[in-house]
């Protein structure tokens, strides 16, 4: 059903609300009969996206309340979280940051909300991955990820005022009778290195201490 605005070849154009045959609705702008402008797509699961389309596509910006109590809202480019967008997860985490092709996919901000830690750096693909600091209450990390794990050279930072160096290695899996794939549960393991006081850091090394 279609209840609005048409222009003179028949074509829905202007403002209008229509009920898809699935029981979605729509309310807002057409163009040549295609979504087209700002409007608020409510679909029958509960979930629905109030923002502009183009050409029946969530494209520019938007936000999007799905059926499990998340929301994303940000730039949207041919239907997917594209651009730079705030993704608030069911359990109230939050990623900020860059998005692309539906994925965390840049350099973004992760909040979790029972710890209140946050990991800021590189994402691909939806993990993380690349430089990144991982921020806890009272220390932080510094190093390098790879699907969302640290690996190699890093430090941690207390906040009483010194670093502990050292490096994140793929721990060797016990051979044992049964291998029903292990190295599934077993994370990197940190091997520390020195305690110092505290340096500059930057991902291409340490900058020396003045003297």
């Amino acid at each position: 059903e279609y209840d609005g605005e048409r222009n003179s070849e028949g074509e829905r154009h202007g403002h209008g609300k229509a009920r898809l045959p699935n029981g979605d609705t729509y309310d807002g702008e057409y163009k040549h009969g295609f979504r087209s402008g700002r409007g608020t797509y409510r679909f029958r699961n509960g979930a629905y996206y109030t923002g502009q389309y183009l050409q029946n596509k969530k494209h520019g910006q938007g936000i999007f309340f799905y059926p499990d109590g998340s929301k994303y809202e940000g730039d949207w480019v041919n239907d997917q979280r594209h651009g730079y967008g705030v993704y608030t997860y069911a359990n109230g985490d939050t990623y900020t940051g860059e998005w692309f092709n539906h994925n965390r996919h840049g350099q973004g901000t992760y909040v979790y909300k029972d710890t209140g830690s946050k990991y800021v750096g590189g994402w691909v693909n939806g993990s993380q991955e690349g430089e990144a600091e991982l921020i806890h209450l009272n220390h932080r990390f510094k190093g390098k990820f790879l699907n969302g794990n640290p690996v190699g050279h890093g430090k941690y930072v207390f906040d009483i005022g010194c670093e502990q160096h050292g490096e994140y290695i793929q721990s060797e899996q016990d051979k044992g009778e049964e291998e029903e794939e292990p190295s599934l549960l077993i994370g990197p393991k940190w091997k520390a290195s020195e305690i110092t006081k505290l340096t500059l850091w930057t991902p291409h090394g340490e900058n020396p201490p003045s003297p």
